[in-house]
């Protein structure tokens, strides 16, 4: 089964390019899986794509198959689905999701894949990391029934917190951002919409995830008597100003920080990092999360694609990668 296989590697700050290397047979213990769809993490690879991670978090930035090392070349990415082409019975023939690099084939250890359930749509699936980091979200903040809460940043991690919160009983939840074409997606979602300025403030609870100061301002000012901002954004080597003056000490606001390295708290003595994304999965049954995704393109085209996905202005949320195991299998 030795061959060679296509990754892409960040190269230079703006530039990206798909390079052929040795494919062995796979190990005792590993799968080969030939790749389905990816997704684009567009906050950590637009940090990734631009040099900007900081020295500090070179380990802490490691995705668990990355290539290379920081700032370049580096080999990244998290959140893709294939189909297992050899391995034990229980995976062989299998949809899986795996957090490795955009690439067309793979050898993975077969305990560090997890099988689609049953009615996930493979291109749907490539949300699980987002989804898992949304989760961990939730249970740091732990939003209750008839709550008001803001989620500030109608990014895919927001998007996801806003739809896994409008769930609760009773909960009045609003997605907040500046850009109103996010109002179709709060729609699609089942939230209201509002921006910065017309937000609804005394909230229980708010999600910052827009990582920008201004976003963080925002969730503060909307937090009501002792309650809690979570941070879910990530900044990289950026430095922002935090507005802790104003009311933030006799409103006695608690500011927390939400990363989905770690099991939250709250359930780190029962779930293990599998579970955790086993459950994400599972979550991501719902259509109604399509409303994320970008139409896909091919992954040949991905290097010259990447700048403008991952621009500001592109309005892209989850830009799914195409294979062409996944133009095989249509």
């Amino acid at each position: 089964m030795a061959g060679r296989s296509e990754a892409l590697w960040y190269v230079a700050p703006g530039r990206a390019e798909i390079r052929s290397e040795p494919l062995p047979d796979p190990g005792p213990g590993e799968v080969r899986v030939r790749t389905l769809y990816s997704g684009i993490s567009r906050g950590t690879e637009s940090l990734v794509l631009s040099g900007r991670v900081p020295d500090s978090e070179y380990d802490r930035m490691r995705a668990p198959f990355m290539g290379g090392a920081f700032p370049f070349p580096v080999k990244y990415g998290y959140a893709a689905v294939g189909r297992v082409e050899h391995g034990p019975a229980n995976l062989a023939g299998r949809p899986v999701f795996g957090l490795y690099p955009h690439q067309d084939t793979v050898n993975l250890p077969a305990d560090s894949v997890v099988p689609l359930p049953d009615g996930l749509p493979p291109a749907r699936a490539v949300l699980a990391a987002n989804m898992e980091t949304a989760l961990n979200g939730v249970w740091d903040a732990r939003p209750g029934p008839a709550d008001r809460i803001a989620v500030v940043g109608a990014g895919v991690v927001g998007a996801l917190v806003v739809w896994l919160c409008g769930g609760m009983p009773g909960a009045q939840v609003c997605l907040v951002d500046i850009d109103p074409r996010r109002a179709a997606l709060a729609r699609s979602l089942g939230v209201a919409f509002s921006s910065p300025d017309a937000a609804p403030g005394d909230c229980d609870l708010v999600v910052h995830a827009t990582g920008s100061g201004a976003g963080l301002s925002t969730a503060l000012r909307l937090a009501g008597m002792e309650a809690t901002v979570l941070e879910l954004s990530w900044y990289g080597s950026g430095e922002i100003p935090v507005a802790l003056g104003g009311s933030f000490h006799s409103r006695r606001l608690s500011l927390i920080s939400s990363q989905v390295g770690e099991v939250a708290p709250s359930h780190r003595p029962r779930w293990s990092r599998k579970r955790r994304l086993a459950a994400a999965l599972d979550l991501l049954r719902e259509p109604k999360l399509d409303a994320l995704l970008a139409e896909p393109i091919d992954f040949r085209d991905l290097p010259a694609r990447l700048p403008d996905i991952l621009a500001p202005e592109s309005g892209v949320l989850c830009q799914v990668v195409r294979y062409p195991a996944a133009e095989a299998a249509t």
